[in-house]
C-alpha cells in the first residue's frame, strides 16, 4: 500500500481525531483542516484511502470511518505531515470568468487583472500546477467534465499543442476550448455538440493564455 503525502495526512488527521475526540472528523472538517476548497476533495482522498485498504467507511453514517491501518511513525511525525501538507497547499487567485459557450466579450474581467478572491487547494487536483483560476460560464465543455460554475486551473503559457485544452484570447474575447492546429488553420473545438467550432480567421488577434490543468467544483 503506497499513499501520497496528502492521503497520509488525511489518514493521520482521522487517527488523531479518533484518539483525542473519540470520533473521526466529517468530510467538511477534513476539508477545512487541510485547506481543501471543497468537500469533494476530501471525499476524493477518502475514496483513495478506502481503495488502498487503509480505512473502511460505513454507509449511511456521516462520520462512519474506521481506521484499518495506523499512520506510520510516531504521532508527532503524523501531525507534522499534516502541517506539511497544509503548508504546501496552493493559494490561487480567481481572476474572473472564462467562456465555455460563446466567447466572453471585451467587457469581461481581464484575466491578468487583480484577483477577485483567493482559494486554497490541494496540489494533487492539478497537473501541471496552475497559476490562477477562472470561473466557467457556459456548458460547451460539458463532455470534458467542465461545467458552468466550475473553477478551472490555468497554467500560464503562450504555447500549446494540438489536442490540449486551452484558455485562448480572440480579439479581446476569452474562451476555454480544445485546440486543433491544422496545416492552414487553427480551430477551437467545443466538447458539446450544441456548439459550433470557432475557426481563427486571418488577421484576428489570437493568443494562447494558458493550459487547462484541472478543476474544482464549488459546493452549490
Amino acid at each position: 500500500m503506497k499513499l501520497t503525502d496528502t492521503q497520509q495526512a488525511v489518514l493521520a488527521l482521522i487517527a488523531e481525531r479518533i484518539e483525542v475526540e473519540g470520533m473521526p472528523p466529517s468530510q467538511t472538517e477534513i476539508a477545512r483542516a487541510l485547506g481543501f476548497s471543497s468537500v469533494r476533495a476530501a471525499q476524493y482522498h477518502l475514496e483513495a484511502l478506502e481503495a488502498a485498504g487503509a480505512i473502511e467507511r460505513v454507509p449511511g453514517r456521516a462520520r462512519g470511518i474506521r481506521v484499518l491501518v495506523q499512520p506510520p511513525g510516531p504521532r508527532q511525525d503524523s501531525l507534522e505531515l499534516v502541517d506539511s501538507v497544509i503548508s504546501q497547499a496552493l493559494r490561487l487567485p480567481v481572476l474572473g470568468q472564462v467562456a465555455a459557450g460563446l466567447p466572453i466579450g471585451a467587457g469581461a474581467p481581464d484575466i491578468l487583472a487583480a484577483a477577485e478572491d483567493h482559494v486554497v487547494l490541494d496540489r494533487v487536483l492539478f497537473s501541471p500546477a496552475p497559476d490562477y483560476l477562472l470561473k466557467v460560464k457556459g456548458d460547451s465543455m460539458r463532455d470534458e467534465g467542465i461545467f458552468d460554475g466550475d473553477l478551472i486551473g490555468v497554467h500560464r503559457t503562450p504555447e500549446a499543442r494540438s489536442g490540449e485544452i486551452v484558455v485562448a484570447r480572440i480579439d479581446d474575447e476569452i474562451t476555454v476550448k480544445l485546440l486543433r492546429i491544422g496545416k492552414d488553420r487553427i480551430r477551437l473545438l467545443p466538447r458539446n455538440p450544441d456548439y459550433a467550432p470557432i475557426e481563427v480567421q486571418p488577421g484576428q488577434d489570437f493568443a494562447i493564455e494558458g493550459l487547462y490543468c484541472g478543476l474544482v467544483r464549488p459546493n452549490r
